[in-house]
């Protein structure tokens, strides 16, 4: 199993077209935020992780999502910084087919700053997306 894309966003939806097909509509989708409040302050936008299986594939894995600090991915044994949350989950997709796992973590900001949720199946390669938090802008 692969993952195709891993983005943050407001709202995903899917339809229904002619073939049989389906349509993956994926709305808000955002790499910064403005802070509601001045940090520290806690923020949980949702990830979501669109993946395919191939047909040669039994389509059963697991889905871990870190967060940290650091653009670098980590890597089990080696120092770093301390992962601010992390996610397993089983990830089931239809051999041939595509699908979709959200996950939404509670990330403790203590400053204004960008965080890195590193996406990976089965400890494979891994794709880092960023989330930057925002001060508002001075009036």
């Amino acid at each position: 199993m692969q993952i195709l894309t891993a983005l943050f966003l407001d709202t995903i939806d899917l339809r229904q077209v002619d073939g049989p097909s389906t349509r993956i509509d994926l709305t808000g989708i955002q790499f910064s935020a403005v802070a509601p409040t001045p940090p520290p302050l806690v923020w949980a936008p949702h990830l979501v992780i669109i993946a395919h299986a191939p047909e040669t594939e039994s389509g059963q894995g697991v889905l871990e999502v870190i967060f940290t600090t650091d653009p670098t991915p980590p890597v089990a044994g080696a120092d770093g910084p301390e992962p601010l949350a992390r996610n397993v989950q089983p990830f089931q997709v239809e051999p041939g087919k595509f699908s979709y796992r959200l996950v939404r973590a509670e990330l403790e900001f203590p400053d204004y700053g960008t965080i890195y949720a590193h996406c990976n199946i089965d400890r494979g390669i891994v794709t880092t997306v960023p989330y930057t938090l925002l001060p508002a802008p001075a009036e």
